[in-house]
């Protein structure tokens, strides 16, 4: 499978790697704008490769040279900064990728291609692209709560001491600061939260739940006061991503797509069957009055930034 990349800055950079690694791809196309450090990153990566899986690794600063990617992935766009919120990022971003989108589809097969997009504010991105595109929603699609879901499991997981991959928890909603925090349905092993708790005798007091899901929403703002930039993490989920694209694996992943149309059209994160024609179905869990309340504040927050670019 052949894949693009637009966008070769840290994130995109992150992305590639994370890719290469999988396997799964077998031709990587990196365009950037700045010829120079795509070559570069190129280069880099291709010498990488020469230690793991044999991936052809091509940098282009021409739009023709992504012809033939089944998958785009867009990382390009300003970068969140330190005291920056990915909202700050609204009007820079949607200009990207009111930029970018037309020339993709103008060079790639648009019954089949997928595209997943990382900038952000990233569910305002998606039903910006998903309009531009004119693709179906389930074929345009933001890594979403991919992360958020994934801090909230390491954070359980050393609260609980039990492994992330017995945890079944998940964050919906916007990738941002709205975002929700769904325990009615959090589950450990066959056990609902508070069971596995109550056998383990481990206390989860509510105050302790809402400590979880600040650290939660807060992350990204600690990893870029102290690195400058977050890219391992979305690297990661990016790369799983892909890995259950291509294998048709028809795994739950908490990523972004639109739905609805006219003034009802929104995107955000719910927990989603994820397969080779991209999202094949969307689950609705069950929530408390509480976390649906917040649900619905998140959507209305996602819809009144997308009216602000359109």
């Amino acid at each position: 499978m052949k894949i693009a990349i637009i966008g070769v800055g840290t994130v995109g950079s992150a992305v590639a790697t994370a890719v290469k690694n999988t396997g799964f791809v077998h031709e990587i196309v990196l365009f950037d704008r700045d010829g120079i450090r795509a070559r570069a990153a190129a280069e880099d990566l291709g010498h990488a490769a020469s230690f793991g899986f044999d991936v052809k690794i091509t940098a282009v600063n021409n739009y023709r040279g992504i012809k033939g990617s089944e998958i785009i992935i867009i990382a390009a766009g300003a970068n969140q900064k330190p005291g920056e919120t990915r909202m700050d990022l609204l009007n820079k971003n949607a200009t990207v990728i009111k930029d970018i989108i037309p020339r993709v589809m103008a060079n790639v097969d648009t019954k089949n291609v997928k595209i997943i997009i990382l900038t952000n504010p990233l569910d305002v991105m998606v039903m910006l692209a998903t309009k531009l595109s004119k693709l179906p929603s389930s074929r345009v699609i933001g890594t979403g709560t991919m992360l958020d879901t994934a801090r909230l499991r390491t954070i359980l997981s050393r609260q609980l001491d039990i492994s992330t991959q017995s945890i079944n928890a998940y964050v919906l909603g916007e990738h941002g600061d709205s975002s929700v925090v769904d325990w009615t349905s959090a589950t450990v092993g066959a056990l609902t939260l508070d069971d596995f708790c109550r056998q383990m005798k481990i206390s989860l007091p509510e105050t302790t739940r809402n400590t979880i899901s600040h650290r939660v929403r807060n992350a990204a703002y600690e990893i870029i006061r102290g690195r400058g930039a977050t890219w391992d993490g979305i690297g990661a989920a990016a790369a799983d991503l892909l890995r259950c694209i291509i294998n048709d694996e028809h795994r739950i992943l908490t990523v972004s797509s639109t739905s609805g149309t006219g003034l009802d059209m929104i995107a955000m994160s719910l927990p989603r069957v994820v397969g080779n024609g991209g999202i094949v179905a969307t689950l609705r869990p069950k929530l408390s009055s509480t976390e649906s309340a917040a649900l619905r504040r998140s959507g209305k927050i996602i819809r009144k930034n997308y009216d602000a670019i359109i």
